[in-house]
This record gives structure tokens, C-alpha cells and sequence, in this order.
């Protein structure tokens, strides 16, 4: 009797696990059943431990997830400031402004709330003021940079600009675009009705352009925009037949840039029309062993590395983990890391001015690039056919076999110059020997 009550009991709590699981399991599913935005989270803790500096902001929160940082707090009261210039610049009382700006975001609440995976409640009313106070900053603050510098040119030439521009591009610091979007047509446009939203973000996507090549615009729609670092990705998306590939019979195989070199592989600036971060290969059948003349190529864009672009380069691949997005700036940086393992790769790569380093020594660059890639995962690769060609070429005879000459006789300048030296030194032995045995004036 006894064990049959214990078994009963057993059932009784075992069934109150199950309820309370499928309790939990509905919660989730009625919370995320509506979302209309992919959320705005805090990047992953295994992107986030390499680098947490590249994905804190310095100076000002924007949103909810670093709203109660202590080292944000000191900027709130510029946020106003930059809020009074941009009210002052619109020929509309202040009040109907505002007004206006809060009866959109209330109208798009629920959507809001669905952009964030919120780590502290907010009523209603906070979430609309804040939404309205970080659009109006940021809007305010480029306005106030393009009217001060009289260019399409952020201010930028103080740490405090620097700082807050890079506030703006982190993946975990951003506000649903919608809402920038909709301030946008409350403020700005009332007074300069022939600007876009797009047009007026230029200066923050020219400042944080990873490439030499002007970055382009042109076939951004904001409609599948997210926010101001979705703005900035979008800059960079490939033609849609671009294809990719699984990488994993690829990486093990690809010689890094100096071997490449010594292959006969010679690296220039890919200036595509209508990819920015597109590659080529170009092949041809004749081995060259010193000049260029005949050496194939490995069209590249020209990377400028500074300050903020592992920065960048984070954020954007920490958004393209976190979305279901096309994963293009992954697989460059995965191509840079398979081309990239000691500063005599960077070096290969500065000669060709594919790569530009303004950040300092060619063993920083090195660092930067393969430390990013730690704890990335991907699939997807979209320089398939590029690595392809250059597995074949590099497996054949004589790209095989000139490397290998290289590297072993020729991988400095006094190995070329004892080469040198060995040539003559027996060039004239064999002129001593062939005059010694039929000296000059000889009849026989």
C-alpha cells in the first residue's frame, strides 16, 4: 500500500514538471509568435569574451540593453542638447514635434518590444521616451555634424566624436530603423524635404567603410533594414547570384599569401563594379621564377586596417551569427584568415596594396585577423570558385615546383646573391679551364 502511494506521488510531481515545462514552452512560443524584426540581443558570450571593447559602447546607449551601464551615464544630458539643436532647426512648434514623434512610437509598441530580448522591464511610457530622445540624438547628432563641417563629412576630429560615431555601429547599441525612419519624416524631412534617410547615414557608413573603394548606396532598401549596423552590412551584400559553398575541403588546402607568392601568384586591387568585396583569379601557362611580367593575379579589395576595424569587423559578423542573413563578410574575413598567419603574409599583402595598415606593425594586422575568426561558425563561403582555381593552380607542376625553389634557394636576397655570385664564380672557372687547356694563339 505504502509503495503504491510513493508511485501515485511520484506520478503527482512528475506530471507537475511536465505542466510546468509545456507552461514554459508556450510562454516562449505566445511571446515570439508575433515578432515582426528579428530581436536585438546581447552578442553571444563566446564572440563577446574575445573582444568585450567591440561590443561595448564608450560613451552613449542607445536602446535598452546599456541603459544602466555607469560609463554611459555622464552623455545623457548631451543627448538633450542634441534633441533642443534639432528642434530648433524645424520651422514647426516644439510640442507638435514631439507630439507627433511619440503618437508614432506608441502606435508601434508592440513592435518595438518585439525587436529586444529586454534584460530589465520598462513600462510603455519609458520605452517611448527613450525611443524618441536615442532617434532624435543620433539624428540630431549627424545633422549637427553635417551643418558644422559644411561637407558630407562627420565632425570626427575629437576622441569624444570618434567615440560616440563608434557607439553607433554595435550590434548590442541600436534601435529598431522603423522608429529612426519615422522620427526621421517628424523632424528632419519637415525642413529639408528632398533628403533621404539613407543619404543623411552616408557620412556614419563612409567613416566605418572597411575598403579604399567609396562605398555605395545605390541599391540599399530600407525596408530590409534593421538598424544603423544592418544600414552598414547592406552596404556590402553581393550580387544575388553570387553563390556559396561549404568550406571545409577548402581551408586546409589554400597556401597562405607569401606561399601564393612564391607560386607566381601576383595580388591586385579588384576594383568590381558592382561588388565591393569581390575576387577574381586570373590563369595563365607560362612559369616565371623572377619576373611579373607573366605571373597570374588574385584580384582582391584594397582592406584599409585602422583603430576601428576589428571593431567593425566584429559587430557585422556578430550580426551575421545572430540573423538569418547572408554571410558575406564572414567568409572575406574567413578568406583574409586562410591568406593571413604571420606578418610576412601582411607585408605580401601591404606590397600589393590590397591591404592598407594604418593601425601599426604588420604583426598587429596578423593578430587582428586571426583572433577574429576564433569561435566563428559558418557554412556558407562565397569566393568558392576564386579558391577553387587557386587550389588547382597551386597543385600543379610548376607553380608546385617554382614555390619550392623559392622557398628554399630564394627566400632571402643573400641566397640570391650567393646564387649569383656561384654562377659567375663558375662561369669564369669553366673560362680558366677552357683557356688553359686550348690557350689563345694555339694553331691546334
Amino acid at each position: 500500500m505504502e509503495n503504491g502511494d510513493l508511485e501515485l506521488g511520484n506520478i503527482d510531481i512528475t506530471q507537475k514538471s511536465v505542466l510546468h515545462l509545456l507552461n514554459r514552452v508556450k510562454e516562449h512560443e505566445d511571446k515570439h509568435r508575433n515578432r515582426s524584426s528579428p530581436p536585438i540581443y546581447m552578442v553571444p558570450g563566446v564572440l563577446r569574451d574575445l573582444s568585450p571593447s567591440s561590443f561595448n559602447p564608450r560613451v552613449v546607449s542607445i536602446g535598452p540593453l546599456h541603459r544602466e551601464d555607469k560609463n554611459v551615464q555622464a552623455f545623457e544630458g548631451q543627448k538633450v542638447s542634441y534633441l533642443t539643436n534639432l528642434l530648433g532647426l524645424i520651422p514647426v512648434p516644439r510640442e507638435e514635434i514631439l507630439k507627433s514623434c511619440m503618437q508614432k512610437v506608441y502606435a508601434s509598441m508592440e513592435q518595438i518590444k518585439a525587436c529586444y530580448i529586454w534584460t530589465k522591464t520598462y513600462d510603455d511610457a519609458e520605452i517611448a521616451e527613450m525611443m524618441v530622445m536615442d532617434a532624435c540624438f543620433i539624428l540630431g547628432y549627424i545633422q549637427y555634424g553635417l551643418e558644422f563641417s559644411g561637407s558630407n563629412e562627420l565632425v570626427g576630429n575629437t576622441t569624444l566624436d570618434q567615440n560616440v560615431a563608434q557607439d553607433l555601429v554595435l550590434l548590442e547599441n541600436q534601435i529598431p530603423f522603423f522608429i529612426l525612419h519615422e522620427i526621421f519624416q517628424c523632424t528632419i524631412l519637415k525642413y529639408k524635404p528632398n533628403t533621404s534617410l539613407v543619404e543623411l547615414f552616408y557620412p556614419i557608413l563612409s567613416y566605418y567603410n572597411l575598403f579604399e573603394a567609396p562605398i555605395n548606396t545605390d541599391n540599399i532598401s530600407t525596408n530590409n533594414t534593421r538598424h544603423i549596423l544592418s544600414l552598414l552590412h547592406q552596404c556590402y551584400m553581393p550580387e544575388d547570384n553570387v553563390t556559396s559553398c561549404d568550406t571545409h575541403s577548402l581551408i586546409s588546402m589554400i597556401p597562405s599569401a607569401i606561399d601564393l607568392d612564391r607560386a607566381g601568384i601576383k595580388f591586385t586591387i579588384n576594383r568590381n563594379p558592382t561588388w565591393v568585396m569581390g575576387m577574381n583569379v586570373k590563369l595563365n601557362r607560362l612559369p616565371c621564377l623572377f619576373g611579373s611580367l607573366s605571373k597570374p593575379t588574385l584580384g582582391m579589395p584594397s582592406l584599409r586596417v585602422g583603430d576601428s576595424t576589428e571593431m567593425v569587423i566584429r559587430n557585422l559578423i556578430a550580426y551575421e551569427q545572430s540573423y538569418q542573413t547572408r554571410n558575406h563578410i564572414t567568409s572575406y574575413i574567413i578568406a583574409m584568415d586562410m591568406l593571413v598567419n604571420t606578418q610576412e603574409d601582411v607585408a605580401t599583402l601591404v606590397g600589393s596594396r590590397v591591404l592598407v595598415n594604418y593601425l601599426g606593425s604588420n604583426e598587429e594586422v596578423a593578430n587582428m585577423i586571426n583572433n577574429i575568426c576564433k569561435n566563428v561558425t559558418y557554412i556558407d563561403f562565397f569566393y568558392k570558385d576564386q579558391w577553387k582555381t587557386l587550389k588547382m593552380y597551386c597543385g600543379s607542376y610548376w607553380p608546385k615546383n617554382i614555390a619550392w625553389l623559392k622557398r628554399t634557394y630564394f627566400n632571402s636576397p643573400w641566397n640570391i646573391i650567393a646564387l649569383l655570385a656561384g654562377i659567375i664564380v663558375f662561369a669564369l672557372t669553366m673560362i680558366q679551364t677552357i683557356f688553359t687547356i686550348k690557350p689563345v694563339g694555339s694553331n691546334n
